[in-house]
């Protein structure tokens, strides 16, 4: 029974972001939508992790299965890849770069800010 509620909690967090999403006027995609409610809910307690446990361990743990229909929706785009190839492997390069600095300059400012603590 507690694995039907977990699921219930899910799939109705789910259910709201999709009624969000329909009534924002801007394109917002409902997962990320769901993602800061379920936020949300767990930050103002209305929400404790052990609601969801069970269910979110689950997905987590199949991930890889969830992507396999993007995967092989990939090959009916093959030609357009192809085609741009050179500006796709530049825009991935650039952007893991910028990933890596910001998460290396929002560490070390996580760090002073820590230390700066302490010594007060």
């Amino acid at each position: 029974m507690k694995i039907i509620q977990q699921i219930g909690i899910i799939f109705g967090i789910c259910w709201v972001s999709q009624v969000i999403e329909s009534l924002l006027p801007i394109s917002f995609p409902a997962s990320v939508i769901s993602m800061i409610l379920v936020f949300l809910f767990l930050c103002t307690g209305l929400l404790k992790v052990d609601h969801i446990r069970e269910k979110s361990d689950f997905l987590l743990s199949n991930m890889a299965f969830f992507f396999i229909p993007a995967g092989v929706n990939i090959i009916n785009y093959l030609d357009i890849l192809k085609s741009n190839a050179i500006q796709l492997i530049i825009i991935c390069v650039v952007s893991t770069a910028v990933t890596f600095a910001a998460t290396a300059y929002s560490i070390r400012l996580t760090i002073y800010l820590l230390n700066r603590r302490k010594e007060k």
